[in-house]
């Protein structure tokens, strides 16, 4: 069996070697638009862990997360008072050509 040779790395942790194919490269450019100060060495790394979180998601609990946010946003009916969206187009028939 082939190991790394890490003498200069401070790690006694398996090392990984992955292939940046068509499909990596575009997670990993997607991935550095969410985070763009991030070397794609780290983005790899953000992407494993955030996937990781994902898969341990069940379905049921991400869909109640979302219900749940969902109500939240329900409760904002009183952000705007009647008739904003009223006079907020009557704004822009003013201002159109």
């Amino acid at each position: 069996m082939y190991r790394w040779y890490t003498h200069a790395v401070p790690t006694a942790r398996p090392r990984h070697q992955i292939t940046e194919t068509d499909d990596i490269a575009a997670a990993l450019d997607l991935a550095s638009e969410r985070w763009p100060d991030e070397q794609r060495s780290d983005l790899m790394r953000r992407l494993i862990v955030t996937g990781a979180r994902a898969l341990s998601e069940s379905p049921i609990e991400r869909t109640l997360e979302i219900e749940a946010a969902l109500q939240s946003l329900a409760s904002l009916t009183d952000a705007y008072p009647p008739g904003y969206l009223d006079r907020l187009r009557a704004d822009w028939e003013r201002i159109s050509p």
